[in-house]
């Protein structure tokens, strides 16, 4: 068996044609569903084809991670130097006789380089979104809900982000999943899936310009927003710790709750658990991680959990009461106590049931519509103090 060169550039126009070859599968039916649209319209509704499909790659992403298949293909961009597992056959053949249960094998590299092939599409589509969106800028400019709609540079911004979380994508694979860079690597994905919503958002508020003529009579209260940005913070903080316990392979080091090892405190090694400059199992020494680092990791979560479930439920009864003077707001009260919720009962299945991969994939798309569904309703109370402008 071969060990492959980890930076092979030469599937790599490959690539870059398939993913644009498979950006015109939705594009096709954006374009059939679209072609008698205003400019907005297009744009809006190009934008949530692309919010949809970044949604399905940070979830394929998690079933990369889950079923160990982040070095299924063990060089970037390609498959050791082919566009596609069938061109590395032999290569994968060798690597899975020679360790059955190994990282490479057939399944495993079909897994990765499919979440490739996703993440090559969504950027294709990014690409096409900014050329489109500076091709019509000066047809919307003059609108009288302009200053709503997302200027060239929101989307350029998510150009520049899926190029970062492509760089992201290679060192992944090249560190051998690097903890700290995998961590890093999802915190992009859901990233990006929060510009695309609020770009989305916006085209829609845009749309909508009945908004202009019927502002929210109030803006919310300094509490309020000191209480939605609160609950953002501690949410990010949450999901990155989240990551953490998932790169780690500390989901299992506690299979008991609420106690850990039947402990209300168990034994826990916080500076070896949370050094960000070490391997993947190893510590900054060389030396293997403990199980009280392991459980460092898992139980910090867990605790954080427990703050941001009371501060969600908090957030959600008190945007309830504000439905009095906005009632789309109402919309993302429910939304937050659902996914609070669903967080929860996915977070305890992921203990419970040990891990289950419906569980954790569940878990991970409760967490990125949690996090968007905040931003939303942060920029909801901006661009409502917007419409009072028009």
């Amino acid at each position: 068996m071969t060990t492959p060169t980890l930076w092979n550039i030469d599937p790599a126009l490959t690539l870059l044609g398939l993913g644009a070859l498979l950006a015109c599968i939705p594009l096709a039916w954006w374009w059939k569903v679209h072609r008698q649209a205003t400019p907005l319209l297009r744009l809006r509704g190009l934008t949530y084809v692309i919010l949809f499909l970044t949604f399905d790659l940070i979830i394929f992403g998690a079933f990369t991670r889950l079923t160990d298949s982040g070095l299924g293909c063990p060089d970037w961009p390609g498959c050791y130097g082919s566009a596609s597992p069938i061109g590395a056959h032999l290569h994968i053949q060798a690597a899975q006789t020679a360790l059955p249960d190994g990282p490479v094998t057939t399944h495993k590299a079909w897994i990765e380089m499919i979440h490739r092939y996703l993440a090559s599409t969504v950027g294709a589509l990014i690409i096409f979104l900014t050329g489109l969106s500076w091709y019509w800028h000066h047809r919307l400019k003059n609108l009288p809900h302009a200053n709503l709609i997302p200027a060239p540079g929101w989307a350029i911004t998510t150009l520049v982000w899926v190029c970062m979380q492509g760089a992201f994508g290679a060192l992944t694979v090249t560190l051998k999943l690097y903890p700290a860079i995998v961590t890093l690597h999802l915190l992009g994905g859901l990233g990006l899936l929060v510009l695309l919503a609020l770009q989305a958002q916006r085209y829609t508020w845009a749309a909508q310009t009945h908004l202009s003529n019927n502002p929210p009579s109030q803006q919310p209260t300094f509490a309020l927003q000191a209480l939605l940005t609160a609950a953002l913070v501690l949410t990010l903080i949450q999901i990155t710790l989240g990551a953490w316990v998932s790169t780690n392979y500390a989901v299992l080091i506690c299979t008991d709750f609420p106690t850990c090892h039947g402990s209300w405190w168990p034994e826990m090694n916080f500076t070896q658990g949370f050094t960000l400059l070490r391997p993947l199992g190893f510590d900054d020494q060389g030396s293997l991680l403990s199980v009280a680092a392991l459980t460092a990791i898992h139980y910090t979560h867990r605790l954080m959990a427990y703050a941001v479930i009371g501060i969600l439920l908090l957030l959600g009864w008190r945007l309830w009461l504000f439905t009095k003077i906005d009632a789309t707001i109402k919309v993302f009260a429910w939304g937050l106590w659902s996914l609070t919720l669903w967080q929860l009962g996915t977070g305890l299945s992921n203990i419970i049931l040990e891990w289950p991969i419906m569980a954790a994939l569940m878990h991970t798309a409760g967490a990125a519509l949690l996090l968007v569904t905040l931003c939303l309703v942060l920029s909801h109370f901006q661009l409502s103090n917007r419409c009072r402008t028009l």
